[in-house]
């Protein structure tokens, strides 16, 4: 702690205000946003306490710390935190992080946490200004990991949109069949789709187009690390790692200390599929070679580089997840075999238009594979400086070099 840091309790700076009962907060669209102990879950049109403002959970497993920026209504399972002097108030919510003031728990048959509780713990208070200085840097840190994951998830959403236009609802075909020209094509792509359809056991589908599964455009499980060929170090990701096309930070394992399950070869360009509890959504596009998946993922490998995004995004498209949850055998341990994720039946064009589609949706997944590895690498530095800029062990000037240097 520095010299002009005081030390102080919780209760000597804040006051815990409980939420109030609410009704009909879950049919509402717009107006002031309604926090409960998991964070934001609905709207009602009159504020309990003005922004900005921290929200600390009180009652049940999971008791999260969230902000509000705007003045907000917080529900009888939550606090609203009041700072009994001049306080920033950014400041204080990455603080109540710091110091985990939601893992305290009172031993109660359901978990919570009280002001009794909070209230004696300790903490170091910087100046008003310095607190400032504080939040700054680390509200700028979460808004540009914010910012590349909101980047990300919508250049998916447009990958998956044209997928589901070209694939599934056969929107140039259709187009062309009207006499039309399909919106938003080059005559060059224009030219590659029939003008009428043939009935095929899934029902209408374009001429020239064939019914088949994904195990037609992949190979399945090419590759398992065995006792006498594996790396001294493996890079493991789990299902638990995986969600909805993200990866979290791998772990790190001896050969001779890692999980049994730990064997799944995966290469760049990869897509993997949980096999255990599918309806997880536990799935995603490999971006870069050196990483060990779980035998609980299926792994495809596309058969040419341009079947890698009609793959990942027919094999993890909604309808397909749905299956394969519906499939899931076992009450404790549901579950399907690799081969149900590849026996799924798609809709097969031609190979150039897989190839055209490729060309046009490749570049958006290689901005997803930067925004997400920037966010990934800025979440770690966020959660390395965090405790130390909260504690005073680390200047702000010397944590924006940090950052700098992280993002060039």
């Amino acid at each position: 702690m520095t010299s002009d840091w005081r030390l102080s309790t919780w209760g000597d700076e804040v006051s815990l205000e409980y939420g109030k009962a609410l009704r009909g907060y879950q049919d509402g669209k717009l107006g002031i946003r309604v926090f409960g102990s998991n964070g934001p879950i609905g709207w009602t049109d009159k504020a309990l306490a003005a922004g900005p403002g921290v929200i600390l959970g009180r009652k049940g497993a999971y008791r999260g710390v969230h902000f509000s920026a705007e003045p907000f209504f917080v529900i009888d399972t939550a606090y609203y935190v009041q700072p009994k002097s001049e306080m920033d108030k950014r400041w204080l919510y990455y603080a109540i992080r710091h110091y985990k003031l939601g893992e305290i728990d009172d031993g109660s048959p359901i978990p919570s946490t009280t002001r009794a509780a909070v209230y004696v713990r300790e903490l170091e208070v910087p100046p008003v200004s310095e607190q400032r200085e504080i939040g700054r840097v680390l509200v700028a840190l979460d808004d540009r990991i914010n910012h590349n994951r909101i980047l990300a998830a919508n250049l998916e959403r447009i990958a998956r949109r044209l997928f589901k236009s070209w694939f599934v609802d056969f929107d140039p075909v259709r187009a062309k069949a009207a006499g039309e020209k399909p919106s938003g094509l080059v005559n060059d792509i224009t030219a590659l789709f029939p003008d009428r359809f043939a009935e095929s056991e899934l029902g209408e589908i374009p001429v020239g187009w064939k019914v088949g599964t994904l195990g037609n455009v992949c190979e399945l499980n090419p590759e398992t690390w065995s006792t006498k060929k594996h790396p001294d170090i493996l890079e493991y990701i789990d299902l638990s790692n995986v969600k909805s096309g993200g990866i979290e930070e791998a772990t790190s394992y001896r050969w001779d200390e890692s999980p049994s399950r730990a064997r799944r070869v995966l290469r760049c360009g990869d897509t993997i599929v949980g096999t255990v509890r599918p309806g997880n959504r536990s799935f995603a596009l490999i971006a870069t070679d050196g990483l060990t998946g779980s035998t609980g993922f299926a792994v495809l490998r596309p058969s040419h580089l341009h079947h890698r995004e009609y793959l990942y995004l027919a094999a993890t498209a909604e309808d397909a997840i749905e299956r394969l949850a519906h499939l899931a055998d076992g009450a404790a341990y549901p579950a399907v075999r690799p081969d149900v994720v590849t026996g799924a039946e798609v809709v097969l064009p031609n190979d150039e238009i897989m190839r055209q589609f490729s060309i046009i949706t490749c570049p958006m997944f290689e901005q997803i594979a930067v925004c997400r590895n920037e966010a990934s690498v800025l979440s770690s530095l966020r959660d390395l400086l965090l405790p130390r800029l909260i504690s005073g062990k680390l200047r702000v000037e010397d944590a924006e070099s940090l950052i700098e240097e992280a993002i060039a």
